[in-house]
């Protein structure tokens, strides 16, 4: 259950870009806000980007912070939506996969749902994870050395993963959870 300031004073990144899946972004942002957090749109571009309820367009949505003037230090945790052109597309932008990386060399707490892992293979933390996704996710994951599981819910040491937006009843309490714990140790790379 989320407590009210439970992340009072915490900042948590949302990395993502045009075609997101757009509940993969509300709903993880207003438990982020609603525990007192403060959340931090980042993409590629200035300006706006665009949602999508699947394939018909949504809403569109102010971008705080471009992937090039985005700090870890700044950040307490990130989540990463998922959309599949929104996880293909944010994949190829080498500051977003460094932002993310960076991440995983802090220790710090990551949530990440439906396409959103194929960053995660791109930034090379995966290997040796237990993790879940979009089940068209599944063989690319194994691939890059992670323990693809099909649950709604996993978690690695402060990285949260769940498969699809059915799931973000028990995604959002838990990234929640995982952002107001903080660093992780057992999170860093050993490379």
């Amino acid at each position: 259950m989320t407590v009210a300031n439970e992340l009072q004073g915490k900042t948590i990144a949302f990395l993502c870009t045009d075609g997101l899946e757009q509940v993969e972004l509300t709903e993880p942002w207003k438990a982020v806000e609603k525990a007192g957090g403060t959340p931090k749109l980042i993409a590629p571009k200035d300006g706006e980007i665009q949602g999508f309820n699947h394939v018909d367009k949504g809403d569109t949505f102010k971008v705080d912070l471009t992937t090039s003037k985005a700090t870890v230090g700044d950040f307490d945790g990130l989540v990463l939506p998922g959309g599949v052109v929104n996880a293909d597309d944010i994949r190829t932008d080498e500051p977003a996969v460094k932002f993310v990386r960076g991440f995983f060399d802090e220790g710090k707490p990551v949530g990440v749902i439906c396409h959103g892992p194929w960053i995660l293979i791109e930034a090379d933390v995966v290997k040796g994870r237990t993790i879940t996704s979009y089940p068209s996710v599944k063989t690319d994951l194994r691939n890059a050395g992670a323990n693809w599981v099909d649950e709604e819910l996993v978690v690695d040491g402060g990285l949260v993963s769940s498969r699809k937006p059915d799931d973000l009843k028990a995604f959002c309490p838990k990234i929640v959870e995982e952002f107001a714990e903080g660093k992780h140790e057992q999170q860093r790379r050993s490379a």
